[in-house]
């Protein structure tokens, strides 16, 4: 799978610790050792100087100073130690210039000198005139070095396998996170709709999940805006198709003027050709909602318009269809935008009101209402009644429901024109829906000068 897929994220970052570990680990070596070594020579040289001053202090308490050291050279030999007396006087190749000051001022003095080719540590104290000189081979054996070298691999060792545990269980937390935005990223391709991502790990990792998750979320919003654009449109297209229709079949049974039902047709039309450029231009624009072009309308013409739309649909469902208008009711919005709103109240009123009821349009300036005589709303319904889909699927098995569309539409519609649509329904009493839309504001009437006397 993917976490032991060679080129894995996990992979790749636990081998990338691991060769940062080893490089650490060997420098720490290496720096561990050349200190060791450091630390080893003072020690070698501390030693010397003890025993210079052990030996130098027993040589002053003997009566004949320097005699006895043939005595002393084989056990100092097994050390591979030797012992010296060097002039006080002048330089030699025990001791520089340097060391005789020193030896003068201090009374002793210690270091390294080379000697037929070899270095030594040395310690020189004074004694019966002369220079007592203890020397030890600077150069060390393994078994010197060993007890360091060990401890210095041990911990190594057990270092590098620390790392290479903490490296594991870091690399695995940093790819988790990461996996699971690659594997709800392939869901999110398959169409499917992952779940939210968890927000965890480094801040980097909080903030890429945080983004996807956002990404996911625009992305079922951006379906579910589409989705429901393509119905909206779907739902429009039809109604102007259904009054194309029926004033043809009316043309071809000979029930209407082919004047009257021409003219109709054209304007239907003309509302289509609308509508269908309205869909390029949201196309060309990339967006999912249709243009207002508001200006001052007449109420009234466009309920009577409406009126003529459905009048024949109204008579085939035995349905009175009438109009009481305030003439000129004037208003604020878009003139094919309001027609539509009237239309889809209008059609969806017809579908619930029975065989000799009534519906009618109300037009007065700047709102318009449509009652019917339908079974109504519920109360608990009042508030979702312009919901998509909500009345559909409440009663779209037992009552001639349309798409579910047409009410979320007038809302839409009539909130984009900066108006506001309700309904109002009570037993007994008509269903009203009332759509409140901005009025033009009037000229106020200059007064006339009064006459001159």
């Amino acid at each position: 799978m993917l976490s032991r897929a060679p080129g894995s994220l996990r992979m790749r970052l636990f081998l990338a610790i691991g060769l940062i570990v080893v490089l650490s680990v060997g420098l720490t070596l290496g720096v561990g050792v050349m200190l060791t070594h450091r630390a080893v020579e003072r020690a070698t040289l501390q030693d010397v100087s003890h025993q210079a001053d052990l030996l130098a202090g027993r040589e002053r308490l003997a009566l004949l100073p320097f005699a006895h050291l043939h005595g002393l050279r084989p056990f100092l030999a097994r050390q591979r130690e030797s012992v010296v007396a060097a002039p006080l006087d002048r330089a030699s190749d025990y001791l520089s210039e340097r060391d005789l000051r020193g030896l003068h001022a201090r009374g002793h003095v210690e270091g390294t000198v080379r000697v037929h080719g070899e270095d030594w540590f040395f310690g020189a104290r004074p004694v019966a005139g002369q220079a007592f000189v203890l020397l030890r081979p600077k150069r060390l054996g393994w078994p010197t070095w060993a007890p360091f070298v060990d401890g210095l691999l041990i911990a190594g060792v057990a270092g590098a396998a620390l790392a290479a545990v903490g490296s594991f269980l870091l690399a695995r937390r940093i790819a988790r996170p990461v996996r699971r935005v690659a594997s709800a990223s392939r869901s999110l391709a398959r169409g499917a709709r992952p779940e939210s991502v968890p927000l965890e790990g480094a801040n980097e990792l909080i903030v890429l999940a945080s983004s996807f998750n956002e990404l996911a979320d625009q992305l079922e919003r951006a379906k579910a805006a589409e989705r429901s654009f393509l119905l909206s449109v779907s739902h429009e297209l039809k109604t102007p198709l259904t009054a194309i229709r029926g004033y043809a079949e009316a043309i071809a049974d000979g029930a209407v003027a082919s004047s009257d039902a021409g003219e109709t047709i054209r304007r239907e039309a003309g509302r289509l050709e609308r509508l269908v450029g309205d869909l390029l231009d949201l196309a060309r624009l990339n967006r999912s909602e249709f243009s207002i072009h508001s200006g001052e309308i007449d109420l009234a013409v466009l309920a009577k318009e409406a009126q003529r739309r459905y009048l024949g649909t109204a008579r085939s469902f035995g349905v009175e269809l009438s109009i009481d208008a305030e003439v000129p009711a004037l208003a604020v919005g878009d003139a094919d935008r309001v027609l539509q709103v009237i239309s889809n109240l209008v059609e969806n009123a017809l579908r619930l009101v029975p065989p000799g009821g009534c519906v009618c349009i109300l037009a007065e300036r700047g709102g318009l209402t449509v009652e019917d005589t339908g079974p109504g709303v519920r109360p608990e319904e009042l508030p979702h009644a312009f919901d998509r889909f909500y009345l559909w699927s409440r009663y779209g098995g037992e009552r001639r429901v349309g798409t579910g569309l047409g009410l979320a539409i007038v809302k839409e519609l009539t909130e984009a024109m900066g108006g506001t649509v309700e309904v109002y329904s009570a037993h007994g009493e008509p269903t009203r829906f009332v759509v409140r839309l901005a009025a033009p504001i009037a000229a106020e009437r200059v007064p006339e000068p009064a006459p001159s006397a």
